[in-house]
């Protein structure tokens, strides 16, 4: 284990996983390096995670450490200059009849039963499409930091659930699911807009977006939300300029 001392809480460790397979690259492997312990990890320390390139899921506060590999790229939107392109216009307008909700992190049998229907339909035989109320539960509802769950209605249906942490500096978004039979709404587009609406709405500078990888179809789609941000050798700096 190594201590980062230019972290506030000097007792903060890290260490490396034992390599895993890769879930956005084929025939590579992975490895992380974990934050711990969790019980030190409250919002302050996770917003200094997050500048470093550290993500959550659940309790566990990590960031890619791979051998030979550094694919994974932490992104954020800079809020006040991002301007959607037209596809992205034409999916707000399109969206205009949901109402989202922010709600506290708490169990609700609708939300359950979505992921289970998008586990299903978009990760089926990934494990996650097992997942049980409790598993649920420590996945998206256990939290140290200040976290919410952004809800999506059309009319009385929930469409769409994401979780996000409340930063010093932004909003970080940890996962998202939504109604798999509403491909023409381009839901997960819609979700990424509405974060970085309600960034700017809170006052905050940054929409943390996760990890880019240019070489997966899966993460790549993170540079459409022009300008953004990306982490490379210590320095956020500019990934791309142009707009439409």
């Amino acid at each position: 284990m190594t201590f980062l001392h230019e972290l506030p809480i000097q007792r903060l460790q890290f260490y490396l996983t034992a390599p895993y397979p890769c879930s956005y690259l084929d025939g590579r492997e992975a490895r992380s390096q974990v934050a711990t312990p969790a019980n030190l990890i409250d919002t302050s320390m996770f917003s200094e995670l997050a500048r470093m390139g550290f993500r959550r899921s659940g309790l566990y506060v990590y960031r890619p450490r791979c051998d030979g590999c550094n694919a994974c790229t932490p992104a954020r939107v800079p809020v006040e200059l991002f301007q959607p392109r037209r596809s992205q216009r034409r999916c707000l307008a399109r969206n205009a009849d949901l109402r989202v909700t922010a709600k506290p992190l708490a169990f609700v049998e609708a939300h359950y039963q979505l992921y289970r229907r998008y586990q299903s339909a978009r990760h089926s035989g990934g494990g996650m499409d097992r997942d049980d109320r409790e598993q649920y539960r420590g996945f998206l509802l256990s939290s140290r930091v200040d976290s919410l769950l952004l809800e999506f209605t059309l009319g009385e249906q929930v469409v769409m659930v994401s979780l996000v942490d409340r930063l010093l500096d932004g909003l970080s978004a940890v996962y998202t699911f939504f109604e798999p039979t509403l491909p023409k709404r381009s839901l997960g587009v819609f979700n990424v807009l509405t974060q970085i609406e309600w960034t700017q709405r809170m006052g905050l500078d940054y929409a943390y977006l996760g990890y880019w990888i240019e070489a997966s179809p899966k993460m790549s789609y993170k540079a459409d939300y022009r300008p953004i941000e990306v982490l490379r050798d210590g320095k956020w700096q500019t990934l791309i300029k142009e707009a439409d």
